[in-house]
Order: structure tokens, then sequence, then C-alpha cells
């Protein structure tokens, strides 16, 4: 027996077309938070913008700041936002020649969201480990406190 779907009580945004709605369709690039998402998408994309934030940085520096992502995702990520728009590559006349990465206006736009989220991240550290789940996946009262 299926269960009755609820009405969310979320108000969705206003410029998301409703018609559109159901498999298969387009309403995912219509939607203004996946259009957002999509900037942000990829593993250690956000990263890099929270380290390009203060200022330009080369690969190098990029993975001294980043220790666990590898040279490989990382190029390919710089790559990814620089398609997106979101960082800029500059060739520095050096020998040998070198790249710096710097954010772009769509990059800045993307920082207030980047560090909310690492503000979320250092609060969740200072917070004790919440309790186990019951069986099922149910929180217990225990585990609600916190």
């Amino acid at each position: 027996m299926a269960l009755k779907v609820r009405k969310n009580p979320a108000t969705p945004p206003v410029d998301i077309d409703r018609r559109q709605r159901g498999k298969g369709s387009g309403v995912t690039e219509e939607c203004p938070l996946n259009r957002s998402m999509a900037l942000l998408g990829g593993a250690w994309a956000p990263h890099v913008i929270y380290f390009l934030s203060a200022r330009a940085r080369r690969f190098g520096e990029l993975r001294i700041d980043i220790p666990n992502v590898s040279a490989r995702v990382l190029s390919q990520r710089l790559r990814e936002l620089e398609a997106r728009g979101v960082i800029a590559r500059t060739l520095t006349p050096t020998t040998p020649a070198s790249a710096e990465y710097t954010l772009t206006d769509l990059g800045r736009e993307l920082i207030p969201i980047v560090q909310a989220i690492a503000d979320v991240g250092r609060r969740l550290a200072t917070r004790p480990v919440a309790g186990r789940r019951a069986r099922g996946g149910v929180r217990t009262s225990a585990s609600l406190v916190g």
C-alpha cells in the first residue's frame, strides 16, 4: 500500500516552472538551487573556492592548502571551475611557465555560501557526538539531545 503524498510546506522558488515537473523533465536545469549547486559540484570544488577567497594561488600552493586531494583530481577540478566561469587561470611569464588561479566575479559571489558551510562545520566540531540510532533508523530520545 502506497503512502499518501503530503503537501510540502516549504514555498518553492517562484522561478520554477511547475508544468515541467515529472520524470525525465528538464526541471533540474530550471531550479535556481540546482544552478548554484552545479557551480559547487564536484569533489573539492568548495575547498578550492574557499582557499582562493583570500588571494590568487598557484597549483602547488593549492595542493598544500588541500593536502588530501590528488594532483589529478585538483587539476580536473580547476579545469571544471574555469569552464564554469568560477575561476580564472592566468599564465605568468616565468621559466618554467606557471599559472595562477583567481576567483572571478561569479566565484566571489560563492564565497558567502562556502563560508557559511565552513561556519557550520566549525560549530559541528564543538558539539558532542550524537547518540546511536535505535533499530530501524529511528532516533532515540537520547540522540535528540545536543
